[in-house]
């Protein structure tokens, strides 16, 4: 199983992980120093425990040489590059903005760290897809997205993060691209001071506020639990230390398990809180006409995960009830982490 990271946690994981103490999360044995940039973002906060995670004010991808002293100060023997450009519908009208961090930025920290013989993780996106259903066939039984599926970005989002892969593994081929999907880290995201949206925390939040709402019903993905693709993050770094594992060079996806849409995930928080889950209404994507269109499809497939030799993230289920069980920790009390 690997590694999760759960503040307060005690015990060991696999792989020989010891906790550190009251109130810090697992750390696997033999991790090497990791500096995550997007400190600021879900990814980054999620990492801060075991990596150093540096604001942008510290380390901005887009300017070279603040990028180059960052990596001279932190001397970094991995770099988990989580810096992007997401809003996706803003993308549409500054697409340029949205290269700067997504593919310029992305290149130019890869051929910094190749030039330094840091190892380096990229996040990507299921954004890169055309979001069209394999075959055409059912969504809800349709073969969930490959690494080696054809890719056909239709957002400005998904062409600059796509193009930011080649130019990742072109500037460092040893570098690893892992491409997610509906990353959230729930309602204790407001405590944590995180920006940007989270779906399952406006959730929360809208059952409060509101006796009805409608959520789209024909958009289907993974949700993924951010501190669960923390956690496999890294165990893959601490198993490749170890020599278990090599995923140089290689593109995985990293998300969570099974699939929904975002009407079924909505429900779903709703009835974790005792809330009637019919007060949830499906609706379809066109109702709600956006700037980039969403992918109707982009459920993606564990099997280049598992087959380079790493634990499975848990089921979205599974994770949800993770998320609303550290949420109501933090409000007991029991930390900001």
């Amino acid at each position: 199983m690997h590694a999760r990271l759960s503040s307060g946690a005690r015990g060991s994981a696999e792989g020989g992980a010891a906790a550190e103490g009251a109130g810090e999360p697992l750390r696997p044995a033999g991790l090497p120093r990791v500096l995550v940039t997007g400190g600021g973002g879900q990814l980054g906060h999620a990492l801060s425990g075991v990596a150093d995670a540096p604001g942008r004010d510290e380390l901005d991808i887009t300017d070279p040489a603040s990028m180059s002293a960052a990596l001279d100060r932190f001397s970094p023997e991995v770099v988990i590059n989580a810096a992007a450009y997401t809003d996706v519908d803003g993308a549409e009208a500054d697409e340029a903005g949205a290269r700067a961090i997504n593919t310029v930025g992305a290149e130019e920290l890869a051929a910094a760290c190749r030039e330094r013989g840091i190892r380096m993780v990229h996040i990507s996106t299921d954004y890169v897809f055309s979001g069209e259903i394999p075959g055409g066939g059912d969504p809800a039984t349709a073969p969930a997205l490959e690494p080696t599926d054809p890719t056909a970005p239709t957002t400005a989002y998904g062409r600059t993060k796509l193009a930011g892969e080649r130019a990742v593994l072109a500037s460092h081929p040893e570098a690893t691209v892992i491409r997610t999907a509906w990353l959230y880290t729930g309602p204790q995201r407001e405590s944590l001071g995180l920006s940007g949206s989270d779906f399952v925390a406006t959730m929360v939040r809208l059952e409060r506020e509101r006796d009805t709402l409608n959520v789209v019903d024909d958009q289907w993905g993974s949700p993924t639990y951010t501190q669960a693709l923390a956690g496999g993050l890294l165990e893959m770094l601490a198993a490749e230390r170890a020599g278990r594992v090599d995923t140089r060079g290689l593109t995985l996806h990293g998300a969570g398990g099974g699939r929904a849409t975002w009407w079924e995930l909505a429900r779903e928080v709703f009835s974790r809180y005792g809330a009637d889950p019919d007060r949830v209404r499906p609706c379809r994507s066109d109702e709600f006409p956006r700037p980039a269109p969403r992918p109707a499809f982009s459920v993606l497939s564990d099997t280049s995960w598992q087959a380079a030799g790493l634990s499975p993230l848990p089921d979205w289920r599974a994770d949800l009830t993770s998320a609303i069980a550290e949420h109501a920790r933090v409000a007991r009390g029991g930390g900001d982490r």
